[in-house]
């Protein structure tokens, strides 16, 4: 068994344990640097980082293969990647990016196809003239998504 399917059992055995965290990104450098990045359902605390660092780290053997490990949580500012960061994301404003079109609107709905996105829009009135604001509502599937990113504002 290579280090890094060591490595990956180990992380998917400490995942089992905590069913309400998952895996966005895993890489191991030739270095033997391992970084682990997680998210979770209702989010991840430090605790959690501890956990499946230990979980990791006392299963590995420092004598046999020299190696670092670093175990955080995805930012406020990391691109959403995984289907089950959306849900906990409702009513937050989302910059998502399409093939198409690139959108910056309310997150009404997240399910396991698509996500609906709503905003209001300028736009010209139909009789007369001048602009009227309308309501927009977008359902973008996941597999458009080229990018969806949380709007942080203050």
């Amino acid at each position: 068994m290579t280090f890094k399917e060591k490595v990956s059992n180990l992380l998917e055995a400490a995942l089992g344990e905590r069913p309400s965290l998952f895996l966005i990104d895993l890489e191991i450098t030739d270095a033997n640097k391992i970084m682990v990045t997680l998210d979770g359902d209702n989010g991840v605390n430090l605790q959690d980082c501890i956990d499946v660092s230990r979980a990791i780290e006392h299963n590995l053997d420092r004598e046999e293969i020299d190696f670092s490990l670093e175990v955080t949580s995805a930012g406020a500012t990391t691109p959403l990647t995984n289907k089950r960061q959306y849900p906990k994301n409702l009513g937050r404003t989302l910059k998502v990016v399409t093939q198409t079109e690139e959108v910056e609107a309310t997150l009404t709905e997240a399910n396991d196809e698509h996500i609906v996105l709503e905003w209001k829009a300028r736009q010209p009135k139909k009789i007369g003239k001048g602009k009227e604001t309308v309501q927009k509502k977008a359902e973008i599937p996941y597999g458009e998504i080229k990018e969806a990113v949380v709007v942080i504002k203050f």
